[in-house]
């Protein structure tokens, strides 16, 4: 878990934009795809909509490493942890709320789970974390 992210930070990732999401194959190699996303502040969450099929859901649900990374022009953030993958429609329901208010309302799925990664590191632009980037 990471500790409260600074100012210009939360002001970014409030900002519409896209991301990419880093999952590892079962060989290692790196899936790197295009996603909206949520950031869950209190419990340190990243949050993905997705549907049950999709490659990106079966790599988080092996429960490795991932990174989501938002970027525009020279301001960046990313956030590193391990990935688990939920169908609880509860969790779910939470999830496209979330996304909802952010991007837009999604389409309906019966098929759609979240991806949930744990954040345990944060990197970034020194504008954005106040540290050097890494």
């Amino acid at each position: 878990m990471i500790g409260p992210l600074p100012l210009a930070a939360r002001e970014f990732i409030a900002e519409r934009h896209l991301a990419t999401l880093t999952t590892l194959r079962s060989d290692g190699s790196p899936h790197v795809v295009p996603v909206g996303f949520t950031f869950d502040a209190d419990a340190s969450v990243v949050r993905v909509i997705t549907f049950a099929g999709a490659v990106k859901a079966a790599n988080a649900a092996a429960g490795r490493r991932a990174a989501v990374c938002q970027v525009d022009g020279g301001r960046w953030l990313t956030f590193e942890g391990v990935t688990r993958v939920s169908a609880d429609p509860a969790t779910v329901a939470r999830a496209v709320s979330a996304y909802a208010e952010r991007y837009r309302q999604p389409k309906q799925r019966q098929d759609r789970v979240v991806i949930e990664l744990v954040v345990d590191r944060l990197l970034g632009s020194s504008r954005l974390t106040g540290e050097p980037a890494g």
